[in-house]
């Protein structure tokens, strides 16, 4: 069982702390944010804080049954009306389906809370598990694209 929360200030220490376990993990697949990301970390929490209270973006934390921060999964620029959906799974998580639930529970809120009708998703060919999540969430290929130099391939999925 996963439980999906809206990002809040009091998830700020949890969530650095998950980027910071996760890092090398997750530039296995996916650009490095950098270390100004870490080191800018508070600023960067408020200022997301804000554009979502504005109902510009929906960022979203991934708790197990014991509380602990294992994820992330947030909707952004929701503004435009089709918001792009971007996911992070903690590696002592993956493969154990947190990212397909926690994905389904977002397209819930996207369509029933957010009043959203399509999100869409983008990922490398090689990122076989991303794929996967989004596929098992019927989101569907659309097209390619590339991603910081590597091959990557565009997601729609229509929300009813």
């Amino acid at each position: 069982m996963v439980i999906v929360e809206r990002l809040r200030a009091d998830h700020a220490p949890a969530l650095l702390e998950f980027e910071r376990e996760n890092r090398a993990y997750f530039t296995r697949s996916i650009p490095d944010r950098g270390d100004a990301y870490f080191a800018e970390f508070a600023e960067r929490h408020r200022s997301l804080l804000e554009e979502q209270e504005a109902g510009l973006h929906r960022f979203h934390v991934v708790l197990d049954e014991a509380g602990e921060l294992i994820g992330r999964v947030n909707l952004v620029c929701v503004a435009e009306g089709a918001p792009e959906l971007g996911y992070r799974i903690a590696e002592r998580a993956a493969g154990r389906g947190v990212a397909t639930a926690a994905v389904a529970e977002v397209c819930r809120l996207a369509s029933e809370t957010y009043g959203l009708r399509e999100l869409r998703a983008v990922t490398t060919v090689d990122n076989l598990a991303s794929r996967t999540v989004l596929e098992r969430n019927g989101f569907a290929h659309v097209g390619e694209l590339t991603l910081t130099g590597r091959p990557g391939l565009r997601y729609h999925r229509v929300l009813g």
